[in-house]
């Protein structure tokens, strides 16, 4: 079977790691292009990784390869609907970071076109694809501790730099939209019902002026009574912490792992361990996982593991938890969309 052809959007940090991944590690498909806007940042990527002649600065230019097949989008949050739809509209595949949109109707536009289309469309929810949060799908589906009833999900990132090009509304819809989305994959077929969110700059108060929000804690109420809670804080100063719960009927599951590795250190100090610090090495496997699983599914004509229905499912828990922040009010969902008031 013929390999995947894949173009790469965005070359910055996680535009690279991904890029590096399809070149070396993900089987059945090869790097073909690398696009950014940025003057000379595709072609030091396209370099780097063995496509020198197939660096790009226009998205168009690179849509128009003819022997391109999918497209891994990696720029900046706010152009990933507008990404999207160009990509599908000249019938990629496509890969993207989360979030696939910034509001819900950039999201419905985005499942419209895909959908008209009929190209495939995945969305970088990178936890669905660690062991541990994967292992717990399956235990919860296997009904092995029976009905969700109290749910958790955290991140926390290691340290916060300067907030100043941090956009607004991020802590809910590029960092805890990952949580979001577990608390929707843990509870399988229940809807979110209500969301309350509260936030504020507690790392860096100086900005809280300009709209920064740097720790956040949401509470979702779902359809089948469970109560979940997701946090976030853009400073944990111990480490790289992503971590899940699921407290049931029948018994509980954990998740998460902030240990390097299972070295315990014990001396006159105590005891400790040395921790990840970095989301990449944390998730190091689920990133590529990822990229496979969307590789398997474009070649084989499959529906991908995380689809734009669940992009969006994700993004409308943010958006009520954005609505719920101006109105210091619980906000209802209903068919999946925040009723505003």
């Amino acid at each position: 079977m013929k390999k995947l052809q894949v173009g790469l959007l965005g070359a910055g940090r996680m535009g690279a790691f991904h890029g590096e991944n399809i070149a070396c590690r993900i089987k059945g498909a090869e790097l073909y292009a690398v696009c950014d806007p940025v003057p000379g940042s595709a072609e030091r990527l396209a370099n780097q990784l063995g496509v020198n002649e197939k660096a790009f600065t226009n998205l168009l230019e690179m849509l128009e390869q003819p022997d391109l097949d999918a497209v891994v989008i990696a720029s900046p949050a706010r152009t990933h609907a507008a990404n999207i739809i160009a990509a599908a509209r000249k019938g990629k595949a496509v890969f993207c970071e989360k979030p696939m949109a910034v509001t819900l109707e950039e999201a419905d536009e985005v499942l419209r076109v895909v959908n008209e289309e009929s190209v495939p469309l995945q969305i970088g929810f990178n936890r669905r694809f660690a062991k541990g949060f994967r292992s717990a799908y399956e235990e919860i589906r296997a009904g092995k501790i029976g009905t969700p009833q109290l749910m958790r999900s955290v991140t926390r990132d290691p340290a916060l730099g300067d907030p100043a090009p941090i956009p607004e509304w991020t802590i809910f819809l590029e960092t805890l939209i990952h949580d979001f989305d577990t608390l929707l994959y843990l509870n399988p077929g229940a809807k979110p019902i209500e969301v309350y969110a509260a936030a504020d700059a507690l790392v860096r108060p100086d900005f809280k002026e300009k709209g920064f929000l740097d720790t956040a804690v949401v509470t979702v109420t779902f359809d089948n009574g469970a109560i979940a809670t997701a946090e976030a804080n853009f400073q944990a100063v111990y480490g790289y912490d992503v971590r899940g719960e699921v407290f049931g009927s029948e018994g509980m599951l954990t998740i998460g792992d902030i240990r390097q590795t299972n070295m315990t250190r014990y001396n006159k100090e105590g005891v400790s361990y040395n921790t990840v610090r970095y989301d990449q090495d944390l998730l190091y496997d689920a990133y590529v996982d990822e990229l496979q699983s969307f590789t398997d599914a474009v070649r084989n004509q499959e529906k991908p593991y995380v689809t734009g229905e669940d992009g969006r499912a994700a993004l409308a828990i943010a958006a009520a938890c954005i609505e719920s922040c101006k109105t210091k009010r619980p906000v209802t969902l209903k068919d999946g969309a925040p009723q505003f008031v």
